[in-house]
């Protein structure tokens, strides 16, 4: 059975359009990063007060906040993405972020903490947040390229 060269180019525009789909939809949105940004720092602050009602006052907001962030970015996505498609540079994207983020918060706490700035934690979570809201979309933006560049047939 001959297919017509139109209707093959037809059917992969489709695959193609239907791949950009589940991909965008499975992405973390914009409006998570900095939802989770605002909850680690009050988070942390309120840790840092060492008053216990302001603590869990705290662990209660943040436990409640993230709950309800990860909920509505898990109903969102309708579909599961195959680990596969996301490949190893995807992954190594991920980590060399995180470990960044992570390496910056640390270092810069201790600093702080060693100079005896107050809130030292608060405050070396606040660039670490702006960092996570800024790059937590350049870091979807990268994936989405990644994974519209794989092979539509993928291995099997």
């Amino acid at each position: 059975m001959d297919v017509p060269p139109i209707d093959a180019e037809l059917a992969l525009a489709e695959m193609r359009a239907r791949r950009e789909q589940v991909i965008d939809t499975n992405l973390v949105p914009r409006w998570f990063w900095r939802s989770i940004t605002v909850l680690m720092v009050l988070f942390v602050a309120a840790v840092e007060t060492e008053i216990p009602w302001v603590v869990a006052v705290g662990v209660i907001v943040y436990t409640l906040g993230l709950s309800a962030l990860i909920i509505a970015v898990v109903r969102k996505a309708r579909v599961q993405v195959r680990n596969d498609l996301i490949g190893a540079r995807g992954a190594c994207a991920i980590a060399v972020f995180t470990v960044v983020l992570v390496a910056a918060g640390i270092g810069l706490g201790f600093a702080l903490e060693a100079l005896g700035v107050p809130f030292p934690a608060t405050l070396a979570t606040l660039p670490v947040a702006v960092g996570l809201a800024a790059g937590g979309p350049v870091l979807m933006s990268h994936l989405r390229k990644l994974m519209m560049s794989r092979p539509l047939a993928g291995s099997r």
